[in-house]
């Protein structure tokens, strides 16, 4: 197996939109909803600055058809949440990030990434915080977005 292209990454601690939707599509149920509201705040224009990040909340069980997504976009303090949007201040922390292009292998690339961190021999270990899937175009089709994998690491000190 070759060796996965991972950098890390330090999120500041930052103010977000928050949608949160529960059915069987929730991915995009979501995102239609989060879409609507920061179009019409002019937000999705300028990505760097208003990144888009997305999480299961509820996770997958296993024989329900129904969980849940959740997606936060970065807006300043002047944005005032909206019908069904919430604001959150997330603490931000140190990642490990992977890239996945397309939507199909998000599963397959968490796994590696996780595998990844957890080998003795590197310098981080996973750490309890939210793991975060950052489009790169959250506009793009399912089969072509590009996701950044975000998974909440710390440094390992002595002997692993």
């Amino acid at each position: 197996m070759t060796e996965m292209n991972v950098h890390m990454v330090r999120l500041e601690p930052m103010r977000v939109a928050s949608v949160c939707v529960v059915s069987a599509t929730p991915e995009r149920d979501a995102w239609k909803k989060l879409q609507a509201w920061a179009e019409s705040a002019g937000l999705l224009d300028d990505i760097g600055q208003h990144p888009v990040f997305g999480f299961n909340n509820p996770g997958p069980k296993p024989g329900a058809k129904q969980y849940g997504y959740e997606f936060w976009i970065r807006v300043d303090p002047d944005i005032e949440a909206g019908d069904g949007v919430h604001i959150k201040h997330v603490e931000g922390g140190l990642y490990a990030v992977a890239t996945c292009e397309g939507a199909a292998g998000v599963g397959a690339t968490w796994k590696k990434l996780f595998d990844y961190v957890q080998a003795p021999r590197r310098s981080y270990k996973y750490r309890s915080g939210q793991e975060l899937e950052k489009p790169h175009n959250p506009r793009a089709p399912e089969d072509k977005i590009v996701f950044d994998l975000y998974l909440p690491v710390a440094e390992r000190h002595g002997n692993p």
